[in-house]
């Protein structure tokens, strides 16, 4: 029955292989941790745009669903909600007012250092409680219930007293006013606007009036209250400064009266002379004594020079005597009797009557001419000594009030004390009274800088709510929210529903994808049909079975899966028929020695198989039987075996293989499921390479973990998966449609059809 095809082990090498045997396979392409396959896995890129664009596909229903959802809440509540209307009134506002008075203010100026500080204070301002306060008290929005209904506030219940409910009704207007005010500045600009929303336009529009003008007012407020408190202020230091002013004169008029200090006048600039002391009477006498000292001093050196002269030189010489008009007169008439003498004593003799009488004129001209000389020397004397005796006595005077000076300025340093203190307390309460003035003028002057530049007017349509833009939020919610909710879908999501979860999920990668078949038709019905999708996918998979290994498809497989009935079985016989149908000698095991099913598929009998063969009661000759397929043969599980995880444990597994290696291309074992049972672990050690089957949306992530991680441990060579029962039709998967289809014309057999799956 077995041919004479015989292959060694060295036609089929590969890496974890003990020379000489069948398998041992390593499961070295696996993570150590996870158990996924790690060695082939790229790096994905930080951000796939192409990933989310899948998983928006994917989650399409529930995406469009909050969506529209979103939409028609947001409609619905735009509909239901009352209209309000907002009025704003624009005010201008400067960091100062207009200068009436060149007078400086009582109030803080701003530099442009604080401008945004003063801006933002002025819009604090707007937004204050206190502010509303008055604008509730000045329009009366308390007053009533029907007051606070036109605010579109509910009135408060009317229990306890008619205070207790003013009371309620102020606390409820002044919430409603604060939380419907907006205050908005214009950028760049020193305008800002002031608005109130409100049901109705004539309400919003006072109410934004009422604030801007209330905000004027508790502006020129502020002013008067800061100008009133500098006068009281004012007042209150001149009325004390007034007060020391009093006693420091008291007290300095005392201490002169005591001290018999006496002065004369107001103090000249400076009031002191050079140690300090006011001008007294002492004072003021020396100084008239010392000026009058000085000129009888000069007075004296005057007179004694002239004496010096007059003593010592011809008392005809002395220009007092020269300059005399006495004696200038004199001389003259001597001159003109010596003349006449003269012009006679040629006529006359010496002894002539005539003559001697003129002489005698002569020598008595000459006598009054030498007295008066005389006299005026003695006069020269006389001046000399008055002027010397002058000096002495203003010396005595002088020396005599030198001492009262210096003992008047030792009892003034007290007095100056006390006069310093009434001079700086006098120039402190002028300053006052100055400073009171001109306070009491810039006071009564309004000085304001805000002004309003546009008052509100009731507006002609609402401005809430919006319905574009309440549809528009309502559509970022929405499609936020779907988002958010298929992230969490996907997050949560544990089962294997594409090759792309297969490969992202155990890092496995994906050898072939199988569709699911239609309803009504059979698994043989679609293999035998080559031109199905079903048959294209098992072409599809024996051809990257060849490119698994360097040597081609492995010489011993296992086919299994993490539990029952994710489609090994039909896995494992459409592998060994599509092997078969290209010239390999194909040998196809039943191995799920717990629940075969594999002798139904291929149509023998079960009477002995596998269980006979590893038990030694049968060898591969007479287990071995033949199938429809040419070049495909089977071996049935046989009886079941109370043992199946010893057998397969055992050497005579090994030694079947290397029989089997002889006789056969191929052997291809449909083994039972990895988790709950130590089978596949077992063989998955002894064959050259193990092929995983998922089931599309039946195997969940922790399942098929845990199943490699059961063939890590077997040391198992993992060839790759295979995704079972996929539905192309409910799963777009990055662009590839798994729905392979070939339709052949009625003409020629041409092909009209092209097959899908390759890349969009």
């Amino acid at each position: 029955m077995l041919g004479d095809n015989h292959f060694a082990d060295e036609r089929n090498p590969r890496p974890g292989r003990a020379p000489g045997g069948f398998g041992e396979a390593a499961f070295d392409n696996v993570h150590p941790e996870t158990g996924a396959w790690s060695d082939e896995v790229e790096d994905a890129p930080a951000f796939d745009l192409a990933s989310y664009w899948r998983l928006a596909l994917k989650h399409r229903v529930l995406i469009l669903g909050c969506f529209l959802a979103a939409l028609a809440i947001g409609a619905a509540l735009t509909l239901l909600m009352t209209p309000i209307y907002t009025a704003q009134a624009t005010l201008q506002i400067d960091r100062e007012a207009s200068r009436v008075f060149d007078a400086e203010d009582v109030t803080p100026r701003e530099s442009m250092s604080q401008g945004e500080e003063f801006f933002q204070t002025q819009y604090g301002l707007l937004r204050s409680r206190s502010l509303a306060e008055r604008v509730v008290e000045s329009l009366g929005l308390a007053s009533s219930d029907q007051a606070l209904a036109n605010l579109g506030v509910e009135p408060p219940a009317r229990v306890g007293s008619a205070a207790a409910q003013a009371e309620r009704r102020r606390n409820a207007a002044l919430a409603a006013v604060q939380a419907n005010l907006s205050v908005t500045p214009v950028r760049g600009s020193r305008l800002v606007a002031v608005g109130y929303d409100n049901p109705d336009p004539v309400v919003a529009a006072r109410v934004a009036n009422g604030f801007a003008e209330n905000f004027i007012q508790a502006n020129l407020d502020r002013k008067f209250q800061s100008s009133a408190y500098a006068r009281e202020f004012l007042e209150e230091r001149i009325a004390q400064t007034k007060g020391r002013l009093e006693e420091a004169e008291r007290q300095l008029v005392a201490y002169a009266a005591n001290q018999q200090i006496i002065n004369v006048g107001e103090p000249s600039e400076g009031g002191a002379d050079s140690s300090g002391s006011s001008q007294s009477l002492a004072s003021n006498n020396l100084v008239a004594l010392n000026a009058s000292l000085a000129e009888a001093r000069a007075a004296r050196v005057a007179a004694e020079e002239r004496w010096r002269s007059a003593r010592s030189s011809q008392i005809m010489t002395l220009p007092e005597v020269l300059q005399n008009p006495s004696i200038q007169r004199l001389g003259e008439q001597r001159a003109q009797l010596e003349a006449e003498y003269q012009q006679k004593s040629s006529v006359y003799q010496a002894d002539y009557p005539e003559m001697v009488r003129l002489r005698g004129q002569i020598t008595e001209i000459d006598g009054q001419i030498q007295a008066l000389a005389s006299n005026i020397r003695a006069s020269i004397q006389s001046q000399y000594v008055v002027a010397a005796n002058q000096e002495r006595s203003l010396l005595g005077q002088v020396n005599a009030l030198k001492g009262d000076v210096l003992d008047l300025r030792d009892r003034s340093i007290q007095y100056n004390i006390l006069q310093r203190e009434l001079d700086t307390t006098r120039t402190l309460y002028e300053a006052l009274l100055q400073r009171y003035k001109e306070v009491g003028v810039t006071g009564n002057v309004t000085a304001n800088n805000i002004s309003i530049v546009d008052t509100a007017r009731p507006p002609e349509s609402p401005s809430k709510p919006n319905m574009l833009i309440n549809l528009a939020l309502a559509a970022i919610f929405g499609l936020g929210l779907g988002i958010v909710a298929a992230l969490v879908l996907e997050a949560l999501d544990e089962t294997i529903a594409t090759p792309d979860d297969v490969e992202k999920k155990l890092g496995v990668p994906v050898l072939g994808v199988v569709p699911l078949l239609d309803k009504g038709q059979t698994t043989a019905a679609a293999l035998a049909d080559i031109r199905s999708g079903f048959s294209e996918a098992y072409y599809s998979l024996r051809t990257a079975l060849q490119f698994s290994t360097p040597d081609g498809a492995p010489a011993s497989m296992l086919v299994s899966s993490a539990r029952p009935a994710e489609g090994k079985s039909t896995t494992a016989y459409a592998v060994a028929l599509n092997l078969a149908r290209v010239g390999k000698r194909v040998l196809l095991i039943d191995g799920d020695l717990r629940n075969p099913s594999m002798h139904r598929v291929v149509g023998v009998d079960n009477e002995r198989g596998m269980s006979n063969l590893l038990s030694g009661s049968s060898d591969l000759a007479t287990v071995v039987q033949r199938t429809r397929q040419d070049n495909l043969f089977f071996i049935p599980c046989g009886p079941l075996p109370p043992n199946p995880a010893e057998l397969w444990g055992s050497d005579r597994l090994r030694h079947f293989l290397a029989e089997a290696r002889k006789d056969f291309d191929h052997v291809i074992v449909d083994g039972p499921p990895v988790l709950g049972f130590a089978d596949s672990p077992l063989l998955a050690a002894t064959v050259g390479g193990v092929l995983f089957v998922l089931e599309a949306r039946g195997t969940r992530r922790g399942q098929a973990r845990g199943a490699l991680r059961r063939l890590k441990v077997g040391r198992a060579r993992l060839l790759g998966a295979v995704l079972t029962k996929f539905n192309a039709k409910t799963t777009s998967y990055g662009g590839y449609d798994y729905a392979y289809d070939y339709n052949y014309g009625a003409e020629g057999g041409e092909k009209k059809g092209v097959k899908k799956g390759k890349k969009a």
